[in-house]
């Protein structure tokens, strides 16, 4: 297997390449699609495609007499809303979006391990593989299960990976439970009284000031509510009001827009109610009225131990000494494979990719993947599924 993948590195590297330049954002991936579904029938794997929207699924059936086994491998496709300001011959040729995040690693990858199942099925069961749409806030994971994802395509376990740029290339790390956060939304409106702000302020409510008022107490939330233990990350990252042409002008609202990262229900359930308790609070204080809309958009990404376990104990026996990392945390990033892993048991697997200690995070406009983990991540989900229908 390490042979196969190592001669299919520079084709497989050309292609991660080829769809870097053609980044799409989700929902909108119908020339990466259309490059997935023309490979996966060179290689003579049938598919059924347009489910989620974009989304495909391929089916690889083993030679050997079934066995009733059914694992699923996932690799999300879509890109993000981003300039590219790296400089590279393959750099983004589609202004404002970029493969900021490595899923045109992540898609290479599944096109890699389709290869090696095209030509190795002596095996028993089926390995359906799941290129999926706008992971990107888009809510292709939950479209996909929407569309019947798993009563069309019946499967005993799932697998997926992200590339890791905070884990050293070619380090594997798998966790128990919690993998990744679940990711909320959260939008205040505050209405107030606008006015003059030299003659009559003290006619107004002024949303500024509430405002201020209201981030310095939301902010209380994660260190006197939330038990220590229990982690939860509370963002407010952007605030409108007024006009900054007009000085001395006391406007009638504020909007603030964030965020809330937790992995336990019940810490969603608490951060949600606190912070209506006090917008409620803050409003009758001032007499303003605020609204809070909290929108819980992807849940929290939560490995079945018992899968995570198997896919160590896979790292260990597959790979040289070392690969296996046990020091990474959770991330309170959000990833969709969670509405997957709502309805079938699996794990999501960390793939290192940094190249040096200084690698450029994901999601920045200097990011690009790293080339050399492919043939590791191709024979990690391989390996994976194939000694999964063996279980």
């Amino acid at each position: 297997m390490d042979t196969f993948f190592t001669t299919q590195h520079a084709s497989l590297t050309a292609l991660r390449r080829e769809i870097h330049q053609h980044p799409e954002l989700g929902f909108e991936e119908f020339q990466t699609a259309q490059r997935v579904k023309s490979l996966l029938t060179q290689l003579d794997i049938p598919f059924v495609d347009n489910i989620g929207q974009t989304g495909i699924v391929a089916t690889v059936t083993g030679n050997l007499p079934d066995n009733g086994r059914r694992i699923g491998l996932r690799a999300d496709m879509d890109a993000l809303p981003l300039q590219e300001k790296n400089q590279h011959a393959y750099s983004s040729q589609v202004d404002g979006c970029m493969h900021a995040c490595g899923h045109d690693g992540h898609t290479t990858i599944l096109v890699g391990v389709a290869q090696y199942l095209a030509k190795h099925r002596d095996f028993a069961g089926t390995i359906y593989l799941i290129f999926q749409p706008a992971e990107e806030g888009r809510g292709g994971g939950d479209q996909m299960v929407k569309d019947g994802l798993f009563t069309r395509f019946p499967m005993d376990e799932i697998y997926g990976l992200h590339n890791w740029p905070y884990l050293a290339a070619g380090k594997i790390a798998v966790l128990d439970g919690p993998a990744m956060a679940a990711g909320d939304r959260l939008s205040i409106s505050i209405r107030g009284l606008g006015g003059h702000g030299g003659a009559t302020p003290h006619l107004t409510i002024d949303p500024l000031r509430i405002s201020a008022d209201l981030i310095t107490t939301l902010h209380t939330i994660i260190g006197r509510e939330i038990a220590p233990l229990d982690q939860a990350v509370l963002s407010l990252c952007a605030i409108q009001s007024g006009d900054m042409n007009a000085f001395n002008v006391i406007p009638d609202t504020a909007e603030i827009i964030g965020t809330v990262r937790t992995f336990k229900p019940e810490i969603q359930d608490q951060m949600e109610a606190a912070i209506k308790r006090i917008c409620a609070g803050v409003a009758a204080t001032y007499g303003a009225e605020i609204s809070v809309d909290y929108e819980r958009i992807i849940p929290a990404t939560i490995n079945t131990p018992a899968c995570a376990q198997f896919v160590r104990d896979t790292i260990e026996a597959h790979f040289e000494p070392g690969t296996l990392d046990t020091d990474t945390p959770p991330t309170f990033g959000g990833e969709d494979f969670s509405f997957m892993l709502n309805e079938v048991p699996g794990a999501y697997i960390f793939l290192g990719s940094a190249r040096h200690d200084d690698d450029e995070p994901l999601h920045s406009p200097h990011f690009d993947f790293n080339d050399a983990v492919i043939p590791t991540g191709a024979k990690l989900l391989t390996m994976t599924a194939l000694n999964a229908l063996k279980r």
